[in-house]
């Protein structure tokens, strides 16, 4: 059986990441893709948002690493030619009742590090955004968009650079950890087994799932799993706005938000709908038109000169959740060694929003958990 230093399993922007980490460190690596290409899953399917880190409670693991994986990822889409706009975002109160809410998503700004945001009143709102309407507001000038796609491909390109390698429709079925590596089971047209120093799961919604056939790791380990879809609706209007605009958040998402792509392009969303897929196949991402109508009265309250008909259904993503419905939202868990103690694993758990923005800062961190110390 083959032995090689170091095995990711999925090939989203984490898992891109987290490898190409490795391989720069001077490890054996392969990242192994259940799909035929990188990034089917949540990688590509959200608002392509580099977040600032307003929203995240002080102290925890999405504050921090998206605060650092903020500037690391500007950093990068300089020095690879990765397209990006720092367009700017505004968080809007529609009402009175919203403000103590808007200000105390500011202080945690601060607390946070981000330095740079700055509260409005309505008519400074209005100046920046004619057709927006709130009653206050916070400009994130750091927040911005990016290509998701083009991101991967320099991650990919990056890893393999350093002599990692990438294999595709190489569904990763059980893991059996060992005191001399741990033995991965391919399936696949040819199934397969392979023996790793590290194993790193970064499997996404299905990383649960993989951690529960992981003989070796204790049960009390294997987290529920719970899946939120949001749809997106692009704008078939050209878009009034020059900054992306967010309502105040909701239960289990930032709510349903205006976005811009790198063309001007405007899309709104994501909803909230919860799920419960059985497998990656199980997952129906089209999306329903009817969903347009709680759209609309929700776009409206912050933008009430939404045309009438002007939504047409754009696409789905599903977000990996650590919490069911109603119960309140969860950090990041990275689980290594000194949670587990299992010797060079790794188990990457509800890497949600901020995970695009803060995935270099995610690899470094994921690289110090499971590379023995010189």
């Amino acid at each position: 059986m083959d032995t090689i230093d170091a095995v990711v399993i999925g090939a989203g922007v984490i898992g891109l990441a987290v490898g190409r980490a490795l391989a720069q460190r001077g490890l054996e690596t392969l990242v192994l893709e259940r799909f035929d290409a990188i990034g089917t899953g949540t990688s590509s399917r959200n608002s392509e948002v580099i977040h600032a880190g307003i929203y995240y409670p002080p102290g925890s693991l999405k504050a921090r690493l998206c605060v650092q994986g903020k500037a690391q990822l500007y950093a990068f889409c300089e020095s690879h030619g990765v397209d990006y706009r720092r367009c700017g975002k505004l968080l809007v109160a529609t009402n009175e009742a919203q403000c103590g809410k808007l200000a105390q998503i500011a202080a945690q700004a601060r607390a946070n590090g981000v330095d740079d945001s700055k509260p409005l009143a309505a008519a400074q709102l209005r100046a920046l955004e004619p057709e927006l309407r709130a009653v206050a507001g916070l400009l994130s000038p750091s927040t911005g968009i990016i290509d998701s796609h083009g991101l991967m491909l320099a991650l990919q390109g990056d890893m393999e650079a350093a002599g990692g390698a990438l294999a595709v429709l190489s569904p990763v079925e059980a893991i059996v950890c060992g005191t001399d590596g741990h033995v991965l089971q391919i399936g696949g047209e040819t199934p397969t087994e392979i023996r790793a120093r590290i194993v790193v799961n970064g499997a996404g919604l299905w990383a649960p799932g993989l951690a529960g056939v992981t003989a070796g790791l204790a049960p009390q380990h294997v987290p529920t799993a719970h899946y939120a879809k949001g749809s997106y609706y692009a704008l078939t209007t050209r878009a009034p706005f020059s900054h992306l605009i967010y309502p105040m958040p909701e239960d289990a998402g930032l709510g349903v938000h205006l976005t811009l792509d790198l063309a001007g392009q405007g899309r709104f969303g994501p909803d909230v709908e919860w799920i419960a897929p059985a497998s990656p196949a199980d997952i129906d991402y089209r999306v329903d038109p009817a969903r347009a109508v709680g759209f609309e009265a929700e776009i409206r309250r912050y933008w009430p000169g939404l045309p009438e008909g002007a939504l047409a259904p754009a696409y789905s993503g599903v977000r990996p959740k650590l919490q069911a419905p109603g119960e309140p939202a969860r950090d990041f868990v990275l689980q290594g060694p000194a949670e587990h103690g299992v010797r060079g694993l790794a188990n990457l758990f509800g890497i949600e929003s901020p995970g695009l923005t803060a995935s270099l800062a995610i690899a470094d961190e994921v690289v110090g958990m499971v590379m023995p110390r010189r």
